[in-house]
């Protein structure tokens, strides 16, 4: 009889086994203190975008099951209320995902695939420095309620520690695309940078990996948008365009070859842009007589508020704008995809620079112009 149990216990296990989808995956959850949130969705990518793809009820005990196929292995997104959890799944992939929705810092444990596994040490490279900033948070927090008179002041000396722990933070992030190129987690973890502060390093990554990470739609749309990016790099010669002044006057970047010119990608309603428009003003007049001069490009749809604000903050260089947006051809040119942005070109044609702001930017002109 033991014999016969046992070899029953075993065509149980065998046929369990067989029963394992492998033209599928499955993503078993549970969350803790969901409070009254109880739908659960799985997001999808379709077009570049994340798209809702499944929905389910939790159970009595926080846990929900997605079963979904996939052409190959991809991005998907578990949704609760306001939490959001990155995944990395293909057919064959048994995911299994735990979180407390209590937990300010969003963490949440992944297992049950290569893929997942490399996100999983993502995420703890992440939420380890997520727990420093909090610890920075209460610091700060506890010293203005001691102080608040002194909030200012007490920012200004925390803000240094505060930017390491983000500069090494994107260090260690940069490191671990390094080290597990060819999988979507490195694809992920490269696309957690500020794309304007990291542009050159997503190019770089962006060549390395177009040949072996294929067939994927996300990952092929980054590969384009960085080989366009790549002609308006550092060292490229810049692009030509014209475009027509107020007044309807032709301006070609050519007539400013023999100086520096500054193109200054803004518009009436960036309050970022307005807010850096007094340092710009202040080069401008600064080196306007050693062979530099500005050329503002505005991204306003409403001409008379654009020229406006030109009056308005004293831009008293030369200005163009095609009145559309961030479809304009030339901003399509330099792949301008948020402001302000700018590109330094020097007497060549060339750029030598990029987004400079403030004091990086008269430092910078300082150094190639007194």
């Amino acid at each position: 009889m033991k014999i016969k149990q046992l070899g029953l216990i075993l065509l149980i296990a065998v046929a369990f086994a067989a029963c394992k989808p492998k033209d599928s995956f499955v993503i078993d959850g549970t969350f803790q203190n969901t409070g009254a949130e109880k739908k659960v969705f799985l997001y999808g990518m379709q077009s570049s975008n994340m798209v809702a793809i499944d929905s389910t009820n939790l159970s009595e005990k926080g846990e929900f099951k997605f079963i979904r196929k996939t052409p190959s292995v991809d991005f998907f997104r578990v949704s609760i209320g306001n939490h959001e959890f990155m995944l990395i799944a293909k057919n064959g992939d048994n995911i299994k995902l735990e979180a407390d929705l209590a937990d300010k810092t969003l963490a949440y444990k992944i297992s049950g695939a290569n893929e997942v596994d490399k996100l999983s040490e993502l995420n703890a490279l992440r939420n380890k420095f997520a727990k420093e900033v909090e610890s920075i948070q209460k610091d700060f927090d506890a010293k203005v309620a001691a102080q608040p008179q002194n909030r200012a002041a007490i920012l200004d000396a925390m803000r240094p520690q505060y930017e390491s722990y983000i500069k090494q933070l994107n260090n260690d992030v940069i490191k671990f695309a390094s080290d597990n190129k060819g999988t979507l987690a490195s694809f992920y973890a490269m696309n957690t940078l500020s794309p304007q502060e990291y542009e050159a390093e997503l190019v770089k990554f962006s060549d390395e990996i177009k040949d072996q990470i294929k067939g994927n739609a996300t990952v092929d749309t980054f590969v384009k948008q960085m080989q366009l990016l790549k002609a308006v790099q550092v060292g490229q010669p810049a692009p030509t365009f014209t475009m027509d002044t107020a007044d309807g006057k032709a301006i070609n970047l050519t007539d400013y070859k023999g100086k520096y010119v500054l193109l200054d990608f803004w518009a009436s309603w960036c309050q970022p842009c307005r807010q850096e428009n007094p340092n710009v003003v202040k080069v401008y007049n600064k080196f306007k007589t050693k062979n530099f001069d500005i050329l503002g490009i505005s991204l306003d749809t409403d001409k008379a508020v654009w020229l406006g604000a030109v009056k308005a903050d004293g831009l008293a260089w030369q200005h163009v704008c095609e009145l559309k947006d961030f479809n304009g051809e030339t901003v399509r040119k330099y792949q301008v995809q948020a402001i302000p942005s700018s590109f330094l070109i020097d007497p060549s044609g060339k750029i030598v620079a990029k987004n400079l702001r403030g004091e990086e930017l008269e430092a910078f002109l300082s150094k190639i112009l007194l």
